[in-house]
């Protein structure tokens, strides 16, 4: 797929402070790309940049091959759906639909058409004379999404707009906007800080942090392969402790050597150790390369967590299976789940 959209060192300042630090991302044509960081980070001002809201300081926005930076918003093949769906009251659930193409005088014939297959597409059929206000959370947010994608943009930017629905409806919306993207392929850039929701939605995410982008990749990338302690911490529960590299495919950490698969480090380099809680495994004693008792169990669900003291450090273990608390446990990891990144550098 070709790069629909390109930012290419990107800088934008607000009031002297640096927002947005130089990054440049590539977006392909039909991809659904999801900016995933905490507040603060840079992802929305990212979105705004794309669509023409903020100019940056710096750097190019390129789309389909042209310099976009002195283009308005509303001259962008790109629509925006934000967090509040900025319905009108005053106007029904087709009208809200069909107010775009009023706007541009499109034909009644072809606006009703219109209407009718972005109603079916978002299947809110029937609903066409149904006030706003007597919607749902999940319906309202429906209908901003007809809205933007009725006039064909090329790509929608949306921020944040499950935020407002419960944790049931904020799923089922998960769902239907993937199969709306892969439906019209289109491409669609996402904003969210819900880890869950980017790496269940998302083909690319762009995790950011600090005005920079710390890492790019598809979803198992990204929770398999961490580029450093910040990604691992945010993308899903991690055990993240010091440790030495004392050779290559054997590193030191809570005073025990144990082989690992990763290569290239200085002999006795500082760095930092990941252990994802699904990794660490409850083992009899004789097969155990760590030790601890079991300070508290949780039940969520699909697995149990389960805080294990370990004198220096307390790991996290999810497994379907859990001691009680108290029980003096062994634990057991395995070369290929032990994940040596270098020492995160302050931004």
């Amino acid at each position: 797929m070709e790069n629909i959209i390109s930012l290419k060192d990107i800088v934008v300042e607000f009031d002297g402070e640096k927002i947005l630090k130089e990054i440049s991302l590539d977006i392909k044509d039909k991809e659904f790309v999801t900016l995933l960081g905490p507040s603060g980070c840079g992802k929305t001002t990212t979105l705004r940049v794309i669509g023409g809201f903020i100019t940056p300081k710096s750097g190019e926005v390129i789309f389909e091959g042209e310099n976009i930076n002195s283009l308005p918003s509303h001259k962008r093949s790109v629509n925006t759906v934000f967090q509040r769906y900025a319905l009108f009251p005053h106007l029904n659930v087709f009208e809200n639909i069909a107010f775009g193409l009023r706007i541009k005088n499109v034909p009644k014939a072809e606006i009703s058409k219109r209407v009718g297959e972005m109603l079916e597409l978002v299947n809110l059929s029937g609903y066409e004379r149904r006030n706003v206000a007597r919607l749902s959370g999940g319906q309202q947010q429906r209908v901003a999404i007809a809205r933007a994608l009725i006039n064909r943009p090329k790509v929608l930017l949306l921020d944040e707009p499950l935020g407002a629905l419960d944790l049931k409806l904020r799923k089922g919306m998960q769902r239907e906007l993937r199969r709306i993207q892969q439906q019209l392929e289109l491409t669609f850039v996402y904003v969210t800080h819900d880890q869950e929701e980017a790496l269940t939605m998302s083909d690319t995410v762009v995790v950011m942090n600090g005005g920079k982008i710390s890492q790019i990749g598809s979803p198992t990338d990204i929770y398999n392969e961490p580029v450093d302690a910040f990604v691992a911490d945010f993308i899903g529960d991690s055990n993240i402790v010091d440790g030495i590299m004392a050779r290559d495919c054997f590193v030191e950490f809570a005073g025990r050597g144990i082989e690992c698969v990763d290569k290239g480090f200085a002999p006795n380099e500082p760095v930092d150790v990941v252990l994802r809680p699904e990794d660490i495994k409850i083992v009899s004693t004789d097969e155990g390369q760590l030790t601890g008792i079991v300070k508290t169990v949780v039940f969520k669900g699909v697995h149990y967590e389960m805080i294990v003291d370990g004198g220096e450090y307390q790991w996290i273990i999810h497994s379907t299976k859990h001691e009680p608390v108290g029980t003096q446990v062994s634990m057991r990891i395995e070369p290929s789940d032990i994940h040596i990144m270098k020492k995160t550098k302050e931004i």
